[in-house]
């Protein structure tokens, strides 16, 4: 039965929303607070001439991404260029750098020649990790998670044991692998999932399988280019899209929501789908209609917030990468700070993003487009000066480790991102920017509910519900919520908007 429906949150998520509940026959209104589409993934241009990614960068999971596309009859390179990354990545260690092939066997055999036999655990290690690739990305993650017996199943059954569903990725990774570097290497995809590899299900090394495997790409123009697609696929079902539209109140009558109040007037709705901060958007519900308390969102364990520069430099930098992550420091070390002491790192890590060594188009002619992301505890104080400290950090790393000096001389754009600034911008929960950790007891029907408990046409997606994190999976996400919706009988109202 078509339904009218509002999406609030023009991210990843709610663009998905949009395609899948707009292709279904329903009339759809996305209504977004910023002024472009996009969520944690916008972009902005300056005045000088760069582009910058707000957010994502890591390309990984194209088949998942591109199964979105193929939904609706097309595939991702029809919208926009995708490039193979090579190397895929460098990590920086105190002494040394360790790059990582675009191609399998080039990466086999530099495992091969940091430790003995490696490279024969790695083909071991990635033939489990693409098995359980195969069956989380298909049997797992499509799975709306109001019950435990969705996982019933003949395949998940027999799948259990291989999919190391119990056992935690540390443990699981230090099996295959014991050289410091190639642990680290390893380990490193999970931090996208928000929690210590102790505390992450061995199941998520099909993270490693997605990206080592399956390539780090890129797509030319940037990553908001998938933003402008996915914005397309949706318009094309007949979706439309209101930016600068607050959501201020929901008002709900006989268990249902009835209409919304945005930017002060008044819209009646048949279903709702929250791809806005899942925590934020419970507070514009009276008390009686949310699905968690306040001290269930303090109990939870989040994925960091993040420090981010986006810095210009008027000539070109030497020795770094596309992506390059800064690991000459302890990786717990940095983890205990941001989980369990919850301050600013002692001895922090950090990523570098430098898109413009793929494409001329971020940048001014011999300029560099750099994008730096430190890791931090969500809920901290953040000060100018904080930012400024771990700042001129980074960049004396940076100078250290590419061999050139005075590189604060050379910035001719910058611009910092925090805390307060996610808080702001997306009204996310302590400032965070990845949405919950993947832990095991936050995991499947053990996270925030996709739909409410209490009125009937209201639903969630988005990275604080499942499937989790990321892009792909915030993609499925939106699918399963506008699933949820065909489900739903109600009348429909005639549009007002």
């Amino acid at each position: 039965m078509k339904k009218k429906v509002a999406i609030i949150g023009a991210g990843i998520a709610g663009l998905s929303a949009a395609a899948y509940a707009a292709k279904a026959g329903h009339e759809v209104h996305v209504f977004d607070k910023n002024s472009t589409p996009g969520g944690r993934a916008r972009q902005f241009t300056t005045h000088n001439g760069y582009t910058f990614d707000m957010g994502p960068s890591w390309y990984w999971m194209p088949d998942i991404i591109d199964n979105f596309f193929q939904d609706f009859g097309y595939h991702a390179t029809d919208f926009y260029e995708l490039v193979a990354l090579h190397p895929q990545f460098q990590m920086i260690f105190e002494e040394d750098r360790l790059a990582v092939p675009g191609n399998y066997n080039e990466l086999r055999a530099v495992f091969e020649t940091i430790e003995t036999g490696a490279g024969k655990q790695l083909d071991a290690f990635m033939k489990a990790a693409r098995y359980k690739y195969e069956v989380g990305m298909q049997q797992f993650v499509n799975k709306p998670c109001h019950s435990w017996w969705e996982f019933v199943s003949p395949t998940i059954a027999m799948s259990a044991l291989k999919l190391d569903l119990l056992s935690n990725f540390r443990s699981y990774v230090k099996k295959y692998f014991t050289h410091p570097k190639l642990v680290a290497l390893m380990e490193f995809p999970v931090i996208f999932l928000g929690a210590s590899p102790q505390q992450i299900p061995a199941l998520y090394s099909l993270m490693n399988y997605g990206g080592y495997a399956l390539g780090t790409w890129y797509p030319m123009g940037g990553f908001y280019k998938l933003v402008e697609a996915m914005q397309q696929v949706a318009e094309q079902q007949g979706a439309k899209f209101h930016f600068a539209h607050t959501v201020e109140e929901v008002i709900v009558h006989n268990k249902e929501v009835q209409s919304l109040i945005i930017n002060g007037e008044t819209h009646a709705f048949d279903a709702v789908i929250a791809s806005a901060d899942y925590h934020h958007f419970e507070t514009l519900l009276a008390p009686p209609y949310r699905n968690y308390s306040e001290e269930y969102w303090q109990s939870r364990v989040f994925a960091p917030s993040s420090l981010i520069y986006y810095l210009g430099f008027n000539e070109s930098i030497p020795h770094l990468t596309h992506h390059t992550l800064f690991f000459e420091n302890d990786l717990d070390d940095h983890i205990d700070d941001i989980y369990g002491n919850k301050q600013w790192p002692r001895k922090p890590l950090f990523y570098a993003c430098c898109p413009s060594k793929t494409d001329s188009s971020v940048a001014p002619a011999n300029h560099e487009n750099i994008f730096l992301l430190m890791p931090l505890a969500t809920g901290l104080e953040d000060s100018e000066e904080m930012r400024e400290k771990y700042f001129l950090e980074m960049i004396g790393r940076l100078e250290k480790h590419t061999g050139q000096p005075g590189l604060l001389q050379k910035i001719d754009y910058k611009r910092s991102y925090c805390v307060r600034n996610f808080m702001e911008d997306y009204n996310a929960y302590q400032g965070n920017a990845y949405g919950l950790a993947n832990t095991l007891s936050q995991t499947a029907v053990l996270k925030p509910s996709i739909r409410n408990k209490k009125v009937k046409n209201l639903f969630y997606t988005g990275q604080l519900t499942v499937p989790g994190p990321g892009v792909p999976p915030s993609i499925i996400s939106g699918k399963i919520a506008a699933q949820e919706v065909n489900q739903l009988k109600s009348i429909y109202h005639e549009s007002t908007i």
